[in-house]
């Protein structure tokens, strides 16, 4: 690059063309690690690693070897509720099932196992507090743990008692716990004799059973006698409530019928029963008497039961039927002036006029037979009327009876009740019907490899720790080492020490300076590296907060930038909500890709003749959000430092994860008014190696970008 000055007037003399400032190759900034310089390190210093992970490697073993082995065993206990159903109790035996037991009872289980009284009983049972393994007191004091002790590294084992110190020994080699997804609880116990390992193993799941059933037993029994005192209370009261029933109901004369009811009650009932069958028969009486008297009234033929079941009717009515019959005969060889004929007729009126004072004569009967009714039925109802009067003069009496019967009755529905759960007790006590919640399904066997200390494991952990400690100690020595005086060296790319040196000052003189001054110092930017869409949206993605905004600016016209724009905001789509801002004034092109071509813009928002909602559009390919410019006119540089554009930016940033803006060419965008709204830049260049480029890079460093990289325009535009 030259630099030239400006012309000055004829007297004054030309200024000197400078000669280049030459540019060093691009380096890799200093204190990266230089990982040749550290590989020749390491493989000066191989014989000390090798040496080193060796008596590592063989201290190690000789000290696997030197410590006691461990062998392990493994018995296991499955709970599970094992009571038959026949000998449950009496409100239990609707239950096809015991309910499962969820992992705190599990958890309490593992508890009961590691309990300090099942520990003493094991301890006991298998005289571990005569073993030496258990306790370290009796085969005296090693001279490892004395001299450990009087530096207080180790506990003075003198200081417990026995029981602890067996107690102690035994906590360290027992582990209890619950399989996983599974109501299984495993017990596993270590001794360095295999047999003693297996033997206290099974015997901690048989003492564990045994403490299980015996804790049953124990509670069985104690319901027992508490039952038994209980009962023996019950009886006298319930004695005392039903003789205060029996003396309150002589005293008062409420003596109960034949329906377990009181007299007056009772009395009241059948009085009912009496008064509703007297009015039925009444009223039977009087409607049969009148059907009579209206038969016999309408000269009708009379018809009734109560006229066939007269004697004198039926007889005559015979006597009728039997004229009738003589009538027809003679009818048929007299006339009907003939004498015969009229006395048959007139035997026959008197028959008729014969039956209806028959007629009469039982409807009177009936009436009378319906005033004795009624009588009857006034005879009752005035009964009914003196048996309620003593009825509710008994009333209050009746309601203190039955308060003293309801509490008689509950002290004898529980007295009743503790007799039965007194008999179940007792029969679940004298047969032993209380079996353990668990049972062994797989008891402990000697192990025949030991499981402590794993040998070839840590032989090659401890070789491996070494390797990589001494390793470790000459990285550090040689990243620590001084560098040799005089230069100051940076890590290349290639992966030796490039020097770097320090560019030379350019005196150029001044048109009001005597002698030449010292010429301004560009920045000498390294080459930019040239990245790709993809790449760029995935740094945005990793970048946190300081991603969420990008500006795309193009070095020059027709370079791209709208396509490098849409293809980056579509890609950052694919994973987050996006919105794309054409804040290109001077060449709008985004309103071409979305659904809504000719909906208002910026342009619209900063006059104030649209709203926010209304400049949102979506593109029509994807699910990026749009913003177009609008309706810009002449007003494209007053529109750029406007300050409601970083009002509108500000409002997106807080409803979108990206927002995107196509800021057009940096020849006509004024890229400084774009820095404070989104530090990362995106410089989209035709072709890379242009100076045009890399002017208009420094212009957005300059400008107050922090992040500038560069993308290919011709590559998006093929994308896009």
């Amino acid at each position: 690059m030259f630099f030239r000055k400006k012309s000055k007037p004829a007297a004054v003399a030309p200024v000197p063309v400078l000669p280049a400032i030459p540019v060093l190759p691009p380096m890799e900034p200093a204190g990266e690690p230089d990982l040749r310089g550290l590989g020749v390190a390491l493989w000066r210093r191989k014989s000390t690693i090798i040496m080193f992970t060796v008596v590592s490697a063989a201290v190690a073993f000789m000290v696997v070897n030197a410590i006691t082995p461990r062998y392990r065993s493994e018995a296991r206990l499955l709970l599970e509720a094992r009571e038959s159903v026949f000998m449950r109790a009496e409100a239990d035996k609707g239950s096809a099932e015991r309910a499962n037991l969820d992992p705190e009872a599990v958890t309490s289980q593992i508890q009961l196992v590691l309990s300090r009284d099942l520990a003493r009983s094991v301890i006991k049972k298998e005289k571990l507090d005569e073993n030496s393994e258990f306790d370290p007191a009796i085969g005296g004091m090693t001279p490892l743990r004395t001299i450990l002790g009087l530096f207080g590294m180790a506990r003075d084992i003198s200081a417990l008692t026995p029981e602890e110190r067996t107690l102690e020994s035994y906590y360290d080699r027992i582990n209890v716990y619950a399989i996983e997804k599974s109501r299984v609880i495993s017990v596993d116990f270590s001794s360095a004799n295999p047999e003693l390992a297996a033997r206290i193993a099974n015997s901690v799941a048989e003492s564990y059973l045994s403490l299980q059933q015996s804790a049953k037993t124990d509670q069985t029994r104690a319901a027992s006698t508490w039952l038994a005192v209980e009962i023996e209370k019950m009886r006298a009261k319930v004695a005392s409530a039903e003789a205060k029933v029996e003396e309150y109901r002589s005293q008062s004369n409420l003596f109960v019928g034949s329906n377990n009811s009181s007299l007056p009650n009772q009395q009241l009932t059948e009085i009912n029963s009496q008064i509703a069958a007297a009015r039925g028969q009444k009223a039977d009486l009087e409607a049969r008497a009148k059907q009579l008297r209206e038969l016999v009234r309408s000269g009708k033929p009379i018809d009734s039961s109560d006229i066939a079941n007269s004697e004198s009717m039926r007889r005559l009515t015979e006597q009728g039927n039997a004229l009738r019959s003589q009538l027809a005969e003679q009818s048929t060889t007299l006339m009907d002036q003939h004498p015969r004929i009229k006395e048959l007729r007139a035997q026959i009126a008197e028959i008729e006029r014969a039956k209806r004072i028959e007629g009469e004569r039982l409807a009177r009967q009936l009436d009378n037979d319906a005033k004795v009714a009624g009588d009857r039925l006034a005879a009752v109802t005035a009964s009914l009327d003196q048996v309620k009067k003593l009825a509710s003069q008994t009333n209050e009496q009746d309601v203190q009876l039955r308060a003293l019967e309801r509490d008689a009755k509950s002290q004898r529905d529980l007295l009743e009740s503790y007799l039965v759960k007194y008999s179940e007790a007792s029969a679940r006590d004298n047969v032993n019907a209380a079996p353990p919640e668990a049972r062994i399904i797989s008891r402990a066997t000697p192990a025949a490899k030991p499981t402590y200390p794993k040998k070839m494991p840590t032989v090659l952990i401890a070789a491996f720790a070494a390797f990589a400690l001494s390793a470790g100690f000459i990285v550090t020595g040689a990243l620590l080492a001084p560098a040799p005086a005089g230069r100051t060296y940076g890590y290349g790319a290639a992966g030796y020490a490039a020097p770097v040196f320090a560019q030379p000052r350019m005196n150029v003189p001044l048109p009001h300076m005597a002698s030449p001054p010292i010429a301004p110092v560009l920045p000498i930017l390294p080459p930019m590296p040239v990245s790709s869409i993809e790449q760029v949206a995935r740094r945005l993605r990793q970048s946190g907060e300081s991603g969420r905004r990008v500006t795309v600016v193009g070095s020059a016209r027709n370079a791209g930038t709208t396509y490098a724009a849409i293809t980056l905001a579509r890609a950052l789509a694919n994973e987050a909500n996006v919105v794309l801002v054409d804040l290109a004034f001077g060449a709008p092109n985004l309103s071409v890709i979305s659904t809504d071509p000719n909906a208002p813009g910026i342009a619209e928002l900063v006059r104030g003749t649209a709203g926010f909602g209304d400049i949102i559009t979506r593109d029509q390919f994807s699910q990026v959000h749009l913003v177009a410019t609008g309706n810009v006119g002449n007003d494209g540089p007053a529109l750029s430092a406007s300050p409601m554009v970083q009002t509108v930016i500000e409002a997106l940033a807080q409803s979108y994860d990206h927002v995107v803006i196509d800021a057009g060419s940096a020849a006509d965008a004024p890229v400084q008014n774009f820095a404070h709204l989104a530090q990362c830049a995106v410089l989209v260049a035709g072709n890379p190696g242009d100076p045009a480029v890399r002017a208009a890079r420094e212009r957005m460093t300059l400008a107050g970008f922090a992040d500038v990289t560069m993308v290919a325009g011709a590559a998006q535009t093929a994308a896009a």
